[in-house]
């Protein structure tokens, strides 16, 4: 049987959003790469990317009506060229704490895997830095879901209006 609910989950609302801003994130650099790009295969390689995830963010845009609401709309003001610039530093941390930790699972020497260790902490660190950065400044409103989801929204209507 089904579930027959009228809105998602809450984890997988949660990771609508991580997709959905990761997604936006990538097609507003692709796009304005784009242009620059010379070699006529990676030129339709990137296309085709770009094309991609115009697709999927549009599919991915219409299950935020059927995100769960709060109580809460607190109204948050945003500095965009800080938040895309922390935005950034902040997936690359994801990212590299998401590579060293699986690297670490696939290391059979001690030393390698100490340094693996060590840069994966960092990674840590790094993200916690960004995150507060981003969070004093009301550029990302973790705890507050309803600003969260709009501004995935207002950030991948941006994208995909972003011309290339």
């Amino acid at each position: 049987m089904q579930p027959t609910h009228s809105h998602l989950a809450w984890h997988e609302t949660l990771e609508l959003h991580e997709l959905v801003a990761a997604q936006s994130n990538a097609l507003m650099k692709f796009k304005k790469t784009y242009p620059k790009i010379k070699d006529p295969i990676l030129k339709t390689i990137y296309k085709q990317t770009i094309d991609t995830l115009t697709q999927n963010i549009m599919e991915l845009l219409q299950f935020y009506p059927l995100t769960p609401k709060t109580g809460r709309d607190d109204d948050v003001s945003r500095d965009d060229a800080s938040a895309a610039a922390a935005g950034d530093l902040l997936g690359f941390a994801k990212s590299s704490i998401k590579s060293y930790a699986l690297a670490i699972t696939e290391t059979a020497t001690p030393s390698l895997r100490k340094v693996f260790k060590k840069h994966l902490n960092g990674a840590i660190d790094t993200h916690a830095k960004i995150f507060n950065y981003l969070y004093e400044r009301n550029l990302y409103p973790a705890y507050d879901l309803n600003q969260l989801l709009q501004n995935d929204v207002d950030v991948a209507n941006k994208a995909l209006s972003q011309p290339f």
